[in-house]
């Protein structure tokens, strides 16, 4: 099989603007919302990027070649291999952004840098369990019901991704919902523009020229400069932010981001095996985490991952070449600064009806992956998720009131009273908070447990619930001058909370009786 075909054009196009949406999500993100300065975003972080998705690249298009020789076949497609969307958006907003409001409130002299220390001890933490994950990915894929790993991501995906992103469509509408229309046309009408143009690029064309006829776009010249940037190891940076305990103090997240999308990735080699060509699992996920860890270790904040849509590129007629194509044109993006005057011709504006569908289509695929009398426990997965959301909000609209500003006000449990007063019970938001993600999946899976009648199962799936609410990984928060924090110490009243659902579900076949026939 050659290395380069006319079907590897086309893929390339289609992968290379997957990725590029995900850069400029990165720039918008850490410009924008985390303030970072250009010399750390584009001197370090996209360097990082670079060299984690070089890499990927690489091995995922000589294993096509591989696999091509072994099997004397010249169809073979390499896996499609890019940024993570799902570990991007929870690093920055679950992960990044609350360190740099906690030092900001502490007055911490370079808050920017201590949240790119958190991003990069999470990047780290993720590839770390993707690698040591690879030898028994199948086995967590097996134990855990389907229902709560798909409805955890969709609790970031419908509040932190789709509403968020919701607000500021109806704050822009002649761009948001212009570009919306055409997104939901192409990908949910199951058409195509005539010419062959892809859906995404018609959405961010038209969405850049409303944003530029509307003045939404940025006046005056990009802020980045045109440069070579060679990727540089941070160890000086990352084994600090490990001794600090900020991989520790993240775990909540990182574990269950990690675990999801190493088992997303498990599902993606297997859909490819489907579409005829089986990669062994371990050596892919292996290469998978080694990624997220080389972007670690360059600067990068944001792991990376083997991407859905194997099959499609396959039927493009794409083979080994669009994979060093795509890792070529991210790498020249990336060192030369270029992304910066793309990022300042395309506003976010124009591509954030792109990044509302990954929400959308994701918490659908929650409902549509799973089996339908499973619906209850995705509805109950997802709710910490928005939950999380909404405390983000509240906490937000309290610091725009003056809480935790030099001389306001500072948090603390006085809040409580002033919410209950409106009947908002804010302390379980902020409960449900800390450690949402590993929340979600355990009552997610308990309701499986319970709908299928296996209530054993349930019930160890709530012992699960009291044991990590001892760890303090769960639940337990105290409050710093502007925010509240994770506090490792045994959140007690959850840790008998869930001990006593544990023990109902534990006794509930002897004292009950099925009302609808028996279980399975």
């Amino acid at each position: 099989m050659r290395w380069l075909v006319r079907g590897d054009i086309d893929g390339f196009f289609g992968l290379a603007l997957d990725n590029l949406v995900q850069l400029l999500l990165i720039n918008t993100l850490c410009k924008y919302v985390l303030e970072l300065p250009d010399a750390l975003l584009y001197g370090r972080i996209l360097p990082g990027a670079a060299v984690s998705l070089l890499l990927g690249n690489i091995f995922y298009s000589r294993q096509a070649l591989k696999l091509a020789k072994e099997t004397g076949r010249d169809d073979v497609c390499a896996l499609p291999y890019g940024i993570n969307t799902v570990s991007l958006l929870s690093y920055v907003f679950l992960v990044m952004l609350p360190t740099k409001i906690s030092a900001q409130a502490a007055g911490h002299p370079d808050p920017s840098l201590l949240a790119w220390h958190a991003g990069l001890a999470a990047c780290l933490g993720s590839g770390v369990i993707t690698l040591l994950g690879s030898l028994f990915a199948e086995k967590v894929r097996r134990a855990t019901p389907r229902a709560a790993l798909l409805s955890t991501l969709s609790g970031i995906a419908l509040g932190f991704i789709s509403l968020g992103f919701l607000f500021r469509t109806f704050a822009h509408p002649i761009v948001g919902l212009a570009t919306l229309a055409i997104v939901l046309l192409t990908y949910f009408g199951r058409v195509k523009f005539k010419g062959g143009l892809p859906g995404g690029l018609v959405a961010v064309g038209i969405g850049t020229a409303l944003a530029w006829a509307t003045k939404l776009a940025p006046v005056g010249q990009p802020m980045a400069k045109l440069g070579l940037h060679l990727p540089i190891p941070v160890f000086g940076d990352l084994f600090p932010a490990l001794g600090q305990g900020l991989l520790w103090r993240f775990l909540p997240v990182v574990v269950p981001i990690a675990l999801f999308d190493l088992i997303g990735s498990l599902q993606n080699i297997e859909s490819a095996e489907a579409a005829g060509d089986s990669y062994p699992t371990r050596p892919s996920l292996a290469a998978n985490g080694m990624g997220a860890i080389a972007a670690a270790l360059f600067g990068s904040c944001f792991p990376t991952t083997i991407y859905i849509g194997h099959p499609g590129w396959k039927a493009l007629g794409a083979r080994a070449g669009y994979s060093i194509l795509n890792g070529a044109f991210v790498t020249l993006v990336c060192l030369t600064g270029t992304l910066g005057y793309i990022a300042w011709a395309v506003p976010i504006d124009a591509g954030m009806a792109i990044v509302l569908w990954i929400g959308i289509v994701i918490t659908a695929q929650s409902f549509q992956a799973t089996p339908k009398e499973h619906a209850p426990a995705v509805v109950l997965g997802i709710l910490p998720g928005v939950a999380a959301w909404g405390s983000l909000l509240a906490k937000t609209g309290l610091r725009i009131g003056g809480y935790g500003s030099p001389g306001g006000p500072q948090f603390s449990d006085k809040l409580y009273g002033a919410f209950h007063a409106t009947d908002t019970f804010i302390e379980g938001a902020f409960a449900l908070e800390q450690g949402f993600i590993f929340t979600s999946m355990l009552l997610a899976a308990a309701t499986v447990e319970v709908i299928e009648r296996r209530f054993e199962r349930a019930s160890m799936w709530c012992l699960a619930g009291s044991a990590v609410s001892a760890t303090g990984l769960i639940h337990s928060y105290s409050f710093g001058p502007a925010d509240t924090v994770i506090k490792l110490a045994p959140a007690w009243p959850f840790v008998g909370a869930y001990f006593a659902m544990a023990v109902i579900f534990m006794v509930a076949r002897k004292v009950t009786v099925p009302t609808d026939g028996p279980g399975h």
